[in-house]
Parts: C-alpha cells; structure tokens; sequence
C-alpha cells in the first residue's frame, strides 16, 4: 500500500481511508503498508506511528496487516514492531539494514536477533536493489527455521532466483514465500509462491485478485489475459519520466486522478504535473479493467 500523503510530513487521512477502503473492495488477502512501495524509509517515525495507528484502525481485523520496520538501525525496528503489535498489526516486514552492507552470515545474526527481540511475526523482505545485499536462498532456508520467522517476500524480479528459494523451502511448512514484482506473479505463483504483494492493487486490487484465482484455479487461459493487461500497465504507468521513482509517480497520480487519494511523494521527490499527469489520464481512460474481469 501507497502511504497518501498531503505533504511531504503530513499524511492524508480521508485519503488513507478512501485506499483501504478501495484496496479491501478488491478482495485482497491482506494489506502491507510501509514497505517500499509505501515510502516507509522516507517517513520521520513519527509519521509512521501515526499511519501505522490510522490503518490498524481503519482495517479493523478485516483481513491481516503487516507493517514494514525496514530500518538501518535494530533499536528502532524493534520500537516501530512493539508500536505495530499495540496498534493490533499481525506481522512485521523487514529489509536488510541498508547503507552498510551485510554478509550472509551477518544478515543470519541480525534477523535471529531481531525475531528474538520482537512479538509479532516476522517476515524477511529481499530488495537487492535498495540495500545493495540479496538473501542467498541457502540464507532465507536457514532463517526459516526460528520459530518466531514466518515468510519472504521477495522483490529482486528474478524468477530463476525465486524458483530455487521455493524449491529450496518446498518442505518449509507454514512457511509463506511472496513476490513483489507484479509482472512475474503468475509466474511466481507458477513455481509454487503463495501470493503476491503487488503495489498495482492499490489502484486495481480485483485484477491480482483475479490473477490469484486464475493461477490457483489452473485457468490457464484467463490467466493469458489477465497477464496481457497486467504488463500494459506495467509498461505505461511505471514508465513515465525520468526519476528512479517513476514507478511510485506513475501510481500516485493514478490514484490521486481517480479521486482516490493525494498524489504527494516524501521529499525529494515530486508528484507528476503538466504533461506527465496528462499521459496517466489518457492511460487510465484506455483501461478497461471491467471487460477484462467481466
């Protein structure tokens, strides 16, 4: 989930609840908010104790929260879980401490100290491209093992690596294994994942919805279609511009023309305007989720 903002340190509240509110009618299976799609490492901690209480609320046990605590120091992840845990959060996802990189066997030393330390579930989030380490598969089976360590949700995009973590765990139990990139979750749900956490479903939560079904239902043809539209999205939207961010641009102001929600980003980043807002109108008007779905 996207954290709507009405300026760079001020959240929009009638904005988070018009989201979630959005998100749930699509029939998702949970909602995870600040994770990088949700700006979380660019929230003051003020900001995310209060939009961590503000969707807890709203939510309202409909369907499990889980809330990223991705920080470069463990003190302050184990006061964003505690303050998860209060707000009534089911779980906590955390990304590798960034800036300084981790080894393998420092990542396994950090996750068993920071599930030793935490109340709620943990699950373990690769994002190679933001922190600069992945998980090697050997390393996330490892983890998998503590007890209080309950998932992965992988965002490197690599299907191949994906497919050894899920060969790799095949007898891991309870253990959940997700991905990030919405343009391969049929294919990761193909190579036995268990979902998707896709930040596309903040504006059209009922087509990954519909992809889940399709891949567990082995519709394969549906799942074709269903699969066209999601990569047309992907490839306009997330294209527009040139800042590092587009994808996070392209979303916002999907959402904010809609009437969904503001389209602010955390600094330094900027909400699309003139020509690039234009481009997203024409994009969304030719988007026919509904004859897709029908």
């Amino acid at each position: 989930m996207i954290t709507p903002l009405k300026a760079w340190n001020e959240l929009d509240y009638k904005g988070t609840e018009n989201l979630i509110e959005h998100i749930l009618s699509g029939g998702v299976h949970g909602l995870f908010i600040l994770g990088t799609t949700g700006e979380g490492t660019n929230l003051s901690y003020e900001l995310r104790h209060e939009f961590i209480q503000l969707a807890c609320r709203q939510i309202n046990g409909r369907v499990p929260v889980l809330v990223g605590i991705t920080d470069t120091s463990l003190t302050e992840s184990i006061k964003l879980s505690e303050h998860a845990a209060a707000c009534g959060a089911d779980a906590v996802v955390a990304a590798p401490p960034y800036y300084f990189t981790a080894n393998q066997n420092e990542l396994l030393s950090y996750y068993e100290s920071l599930a030793d330390k935490i109340s709620l579930p943990l699950f373990l989030y690769n994002m190679p491209s933001h922190t600069k380490v992945s998980f090697e598969p050997e390393t996330v089976k490892t983890l998998s093992e503590h007890s209080n360590i309950t998932g992965f949700k992988d965002s490197s995009g690599d299907i191949i690596y994906f497919q050894k973590v899920t060969t790799l765990l095949k007898d891991a139990g309870d253990f959940s294994i997700f991905v990030g990139p919405e343009e391969i979750l049929m294919h990761a749900l193909l190579s036995r994942g268990h979902g998707g956490v896709n930040g596309g479903a903040n504006l059209f939560p009922e087509l990954y919805v519909a992809m889940y079904n399709a891949v567990m239902g082995k519709d394969f043809e549906r799942m074709q279609i269903l699969q066209k539209l999601i990569l047309e999205i992907s490839s306009n939207l997330y294209t527009i511009g040139d800042s590092p961010v587009k994808y996070l641009q392209g979303l916002k102001c999907a959402l904010s023309v809609t009437g969904l929600c503001s389209d602010e980003l955390t600094a330094p980043f900027e909400a699309f305007k003139g020509a690039e807002k234009e481009k997203v109108e024409k994009l969304l008007q030719n988007i026919n989720i509904g004859e897709v779905l029908s």
